[in-house]
């Protein structure tokens, strides 16, 4: 789930050797290379806190509030560098979600309808229960309006806690968990873009539906060339950031249409590449044998071209969804999202603040909407689903895991904060919100945590 089966069979033979190694290996789940992953993020936090709360903390901010310009000809944006990672860089992350959702409901452990349903009901009374617990504590203040607060989840930091129980829980808990993220965080986008966004442009958004539309042409006649679909992924992105919905979207919506199913099976790729190989043996054996140079140059040609053949059906054998998802993952586990937590944690640990948070609706709200709305929506509404026959438990997961991965649902770190900024205009309103998301996250974690660790030493 997090590591592969090789590497994670490595560090157990590692462990029997090294004590350390054996600390080492509950860690390595957070920095996988592979997939996207919560370490590196939990370093910039803890680094964005210790400047934010030092005395650089003030120079810290205004850095990442330093305007940077884009200007071509006449037309000219101009936005905070913590906004241009909002809307630059964070849509890659989405893109990466996009794409395995699909994967899981195309051909992984929620491609049959009946447990497809499951994390799209569960996903719904996430959202439901956290809004109405935060609606019933701050109806009637002024800060009501900041519900979107709790409608998402943060899908790096749950994915690295389920991935320290990888040899010992189901796969299938892993897409269960996948999914209830990226359905929990395309309700976010929606509250963003719907409820948090100012002005919309019409024209560029339906400049992004044509680029959407015309990716769905190419990959509807086959295209292969990945050329068209980087600039008509650009096109949706740009048509978007320009409408004034959030850039994300375009990241989600153009990873839910990349195929997650190869163009090649691994059978029809033995018996297409059987007389390749064959001329490719048969061509280096010509060079060797060739008594002048022209002869063995020709015949290394023809070795060459074999090999093309032999590589670009190797190729066909990838699925596009996966490929992208191993050339982003890197850059999005190790750039991207330590980027965000370093231009948008800026919470003050001051005693004051924390005693004025234990008597703020506004905190408590979300405290309770995360812990405790989260866990109990995802966990009541698969319930109620599996009761009434509309949902199927996935293979080996059991209702343990379930409320452990509503648990850690609870951990709104990334798209709550996101909300933060565009639904609290007033600084020491965000702060607080920043604290309690922080605190919530916390809790969430740790129970998340614990009763996976008990559901993982269950016996089967």
């Amino acid at each position: 789930m997090g590591l592969t089966p090789r590497l994670s069979g490595r560090l157990a033979a590692r462990s029997h050797h090294s004590p350390a190694a054996a600390l080492l290996r509950r860690f390595e789940p957070f920095f996988a290379i592979g997939e996207v992953t919560g370490g590196p993020l939990l370093l910039a936090t803890i680094v964005a806190l210790g400047l934010v709360n030092s005395p650089l903390g003030a120079g810290f901010e205004r850095f990442w509030d330093t305007p940077l310009q884009m200007r071509f000809g006449a037309w000219m944006v101009s936005r905070p560098l913590a906004e241009w990672v909002n809307d630059a860089l964070m849509p890659l992350f989405f893109l990466i979600i996009g794409t395995e959702v699909k994967r899981e409901f195309v051909r992984g452990s929620l491609s049959s309808p009946r447990t497809a349903v499951f994390p799209v009901v569960g996903a719904v009374g996430g959202l439901v229960v956290p809004v109405a617990l935060f609606l019933g504590i701050n109806r009637g203040t002024e800060t009501q309006d900041a519900w979107g607060i709790v409608a998402a989840m943060d899908t790096a930091f749950s994915l690295a806690v389920v991935a320290m129980f990888s040899t010992r829980l189901p796969p299938s808990l892993r897409a269960v968990l996948l999914a209830f993220a990226a359905i929990d965080d395309v309700f976010g986008l929606m509250v963003i873009a719907v409820v948090y966004t100012a002005a919309l442009s019409v024209w560029p958004l339906v400049a992004a539906a044509g680029a959407y539309a015309l990716i769905l042409v190419l990959l509807k006649l086959r295209w292969v060339s990945s050329v068209p679909y980087v600039l008509l992924g650009l096109a949706v992105w740009i048509g978007v950031f320009a409408s004034g919905v959030h850039a994300t979207i375009a990241g989600v919506a153009v990873g839910l249409l990349l195929p997650a199913r190869s163009r090649l099976s691994e059978r029809r790729f033995a018996e297409r590449v059987q007389e390749p190989v064959d001329h490719l043996k048969h061509a280096h054996r010509e060079a060797q044998r060739a008594d002048d140079e022209d002869a063995a140059a020709q015949a290394m040609e023809q070795a060459q071209e074999r090999l093309g053949y032999i590589h670009e059906m190797a190729a066909a054998t990838d699925g596009a969804g996966e490929r992208l998802v191993r050339i982003l993952a890197p850059w999005v586990s190790y750039v991207v999202l330590p980027l965000f937590a370093l231009s948008h944690v800026r919470v003050r640990l001051a005693p004051d603040l924390l005693g004025e948070a234990a008597r703020s609706p506004l905190a408590l709200g979300i405290v309770a909407g995360l812990v405790l709305g989260k866990p109990a929506g995802f966990l009541g509404a698969t319930w109620i689903a599996r009761r009434l026959g509309a949902a199927d438990l996935p293979d080996g997961v059991t209702w343990r895991m379930v409320l452990g991965v509503g648990g850690l649902a609870g951990i709104g770190f990334t798209l709550s904060l996101f909300i933060t900024d565009l639904a609290l205009a007033d600084a020491a309103a965000a702060e607080m919100a920043g604290l309690a998301i922080l605190v919530a996250s916390v809790l969430s974690g740790l129970f998340g945590y614990l009763v996976l660790r008990g559901a993982a030493s269950e016996p089967d």
